[in-house]
């Protein structure tokens, strides 16, 4: 989209991204429930951990799926079918006495959740000019965070009073019911735009689509980065932030609870920071994202090496810093923005959806198997976080000098690029590979 969005669109965003609000809340719901969960399922940690990697790895393996999905049906029907999966999951979590059955209600719930980001991202993508996607991604991302804010306290509260059962039930029914909300008041289009041709996909057009998007180097650099950055906060609000304080640290459960807020105002207060900055400046994008990485392996390197229990003093400014990992994330979304056209945009912010959400299921389990090997010692599982963050950013920045190969070749033949730049020694001098 071009010029200026309407008042309308800005409602359809908000209407939409209420949806995404609900499913931050259901998906780190586990981060306070978590022991409440060990104790109504009768499961130790690995067991525990299972379902935060079952519900991440549904969503993980529909993201491409959901990409294709909402080209071809477009975002207000996926977005519909997603707040009604996220109230089922809840609702039948709300139900569930046996271990089987809250795998099957966390699952749902990742399927609802799997369904969301990408609409929200390819509804902003048609309703806003282009200049304002990556905040529009960003404020998206921040009132997500309303929904881990209320995940925080208020639900440990919830649970502590009414219990399991109400607390979840309600939730659920109020989730599912906003289905109705969604179907009536989001709209495809902005107002006078016809609305997209929708051709049916074919199997091996499908493929064709996913590949491309694929073999795009721009989508694959923003995979890396949102595999880099999103996974170690997610690891620590959906399921090992409350135990790690507790049974790793000596703090009581509210406490744990209070300091897991910091991830939430961080993000939110962040995302719109970093939102506005690439806006205004993409040449900025890459790095922040290298900043961001190198001060989350310090972050990580204070809290498993700090000896006896660290103080809240620490922290508090540690969860801060690496809170900023969601909207550092955020930039995967507008790499593939940038380098994708809009018929394929559902389609790759999907695939870089998927890396984030990857990273989180291998560390998760990770965590939970490391454990239970070690008898419970949180320092040793959780180096598992800093060997995942080495990995994917090795990926980055194998990505990001092919990417620069392929924009500077772009440039030498006159085509407009998103991002300036300037060639650098260890850039490569023609565009490398991109079947690996």
């Amino acid at each position: 989209m071009t010029g200026r969005a309407t008042r309308r669109s800005w409602f359809i965003w908000f209407a939409a991204v209420t949806v995404y609000l609900l499913a931050v809340f259901h998906r780190t719901s586990f981060g306070v429930a978590g022991l409440q969960a060990a104790d109504r399922f009768g499961v130790g940690a690995a067991a525990l951990g299972t379902f935060t990697v079952l519900q991440v790895g549904v969503y993980a393996a529909m993201q491409i799926p959901t990409g294709v999905l909402v080209d071809r049906y477009g975002p207000r029907r996926v977005l519909t079918a997603a707040v009604f999966f996220l109230g089922l999951g809840q609702i039948l979590l709300a139900i569930a006495d046996s271990y089987p059955l809250g795998l099957v209600a966390r699952a749902v719930v990742g399927f609802g959740d799997a369904l969301t980001f990408v609409s929200i991202m390819r509804l902003i993508a048609a309703h806003f000019p282009g200049r304002q996607y990556a905040l529009l991604a960003a404020l998206t991302g921040a009132i997500g965070y309303v929904g881990n804010l209320a995940a925080t306290v208020p639900l440990g509260l919830l649970l502590d009073g009414p219990g399991w059962t109400p607390t979840f039930l309600a939730v659920g029914l109020v989730t599912a019911l906003y289905a109705a909300v969604v179907a009536l008041r989001v709209k495809d289009s902005p107002p006078g735009e016809p609305a997209p041709v929708r051709e049916r996909v074919h199997p091996k057009l499908l493929g064709r689509q996913v590949a491309a998007a694929w073999r795009t180097p721009g989508t694959r650099l923003g995979f890396w980065v949102h595999f880099s950055t999103m996974f170690a906060p997610n690891v620590l609000t959906m399921l090992w932030g409350v135990p790690f304080l507790v049974q790793g640290q000596g703090y009581p459960k509210a406490t744990a609870s209070s300091l897991l807020i910091v991830f939430v105002f961080g993000s939110m207060i962040g995302g719109p920071v970093i939102g506005g900055l690439i806006g205004r400046r993409p040449s900025l994008r890459m790095p922040l994202v290298g900043g961001y990485i190198g001060g989350a392996a310090v972050m990580w390197a204070v809290l498993l090496g700090w000896g006896g229990t660290i103080p809240v003093a620490v922290l508090v400014p540690v969860f801060a810093f690496l809170s900023l990992g969601g909207p550092a994330s955020m930039i995967g979304f507008a790499l593939a923005r940038d380098y994708n056209p809009l018929s394929r945009v559902g389609t790759a912010t999907g695939v870089v959806n998927v890396g984030g959400f990857v990273a989180t299921t291998i560390s998760a389990l990770a965590v939970g198997v490391l454990l239970e090997w070690t008898g419970g010692t949180f320092r040793l599982a959780l180096l598992s976080v800093l060997a995942v963050l080495a990995f994917g950013t090795f990926r980055m920045l194998v990505w990001w000098r092919r990417t620069r190969a392929v924009l500077f070749e772009a440039e030498a033949r006159g085509e407009a690029i998103p991002v300036q730049i300037r060639r650098r020694r260890w850039d490569a001098e023609a565009p490398l590979p991109v079947s690996s």
